[in-house]
């Protein structure tokens, strides 16, 4: 089976159909929006979702609170739709693995490229921090650490959920404070959904959400999986309540079930 590799292919996505002979895949390519205005942001009315990246951003704090908040969520939910077909594509390729009885070269280089991306010790280990969660958490996350996007570091940086940088030879920029005298970076992102890759591989290997990937592991509820998410934010209890509160009173629970529209993916044979 072919390695694919997501970060040499930027405008094309791939995810697994199926381990056959040929291997079949899905092809997935983002349509790349500019905006303009925020009229360029398509509002989310239908549980099928249109794979959009955009770029240049608007300050959405200067629009009507009610709109302000459809065009963030009508350019953040597409961002983090592709990122999990992107990240669900290549554990469904590691899952492929395990039913190999001899891998090639690349199969062994998949298996450690991904097993040091996501610090995992077994493939029962790699494949669980591989999972993700419900839309309706990263949202309220999102929003919580952007501020609905109002953030300088959602607006310069493409970063959401205030992921520091500590690579001097990584894209970043300059925190507005330093923490006990040494100064702060956070990370800088070419789109919103590589932020939401970075942040759920961020989710996958730090052991403060060690009990939240455990509780992800047996239930998609997001009343229960929460508050195992008290770690992400030094105000703890008052966070989780925090998010718990903006998902109810936006309703966020109602994303989880949109996917990614079938229309906008082409079947394609891997060369073997």
């Amino acid at each position: 089976m072919q390695s694919l590799r997501f970060h040499l292919i930027p405008f094309s996505l791939l995810g697994i159909l199926a381990c056959s002979e040929p291997p079949m895949v899905m092809v997935l390519s983002p349509t790349q929006v500019a905006v303009q205005h925020a009229d360029d942001i398509l509002v989310i009315d239908d549980t099928l979702v249109k794979p959009v990246l955009y770029h240049n951003l608007p300050h959405f704090e200067e629009l009507p609170v009610e709109e302000s908040k459809a065009k963030f969520i009508g350019a953040v939910l597409p961002a983090i739709l592709i990122a999990k077909f992107k990240i669900d594509s290549v554990r469904e390729e590691v899952k492929a693995l395990t039913l190999k009885k001899k891998w090639n070269h690349k199969d062994s280089a998949l298996y450690m490229a991904q097993s040091e991306r996501f610090r995992a010790k077994s493939t029962a280990s790699l494949l669980d921090k591989m999972r993700t969660h419900p839309n309706s958490i990263v949202l309220a996350q999102a929003i919580v650490e952007s501020g609905w996007g109002s953030s300088r570091f959602f607006q310069e940086a493409n970063n959401l959920f205030g992921i520091w940088s500590y690579n001097t030879s990584e894209p970043r920029i300059a925190a507005g404070k330093s923490r006990n005298g040494t100064r702060i970076f956070l990370r800088k992102y070419e789109n919103i959904s590589e932020s939401i890759v970075d942040y759920f591989e961020t989710v996958a290997r730090a052991q403060a959400y060690r009990h939240f990937r455990e509780a992800r592991k047996n239930t998609n509820e997001v009343t229960s999986l929460v508050p195992y998410l008290r770690y992400y934010s030094e105000r703890r209890d008052e966070y989780v309540e925090q998010l718990q509160t903006i998902i109810r009173q936006n309703d966020l629970t109602r994303y989880d079930g949109h996917q990614l529209d079938p229309a906008y993916f082409i079947a394609k044979t891997l060369p073997k």
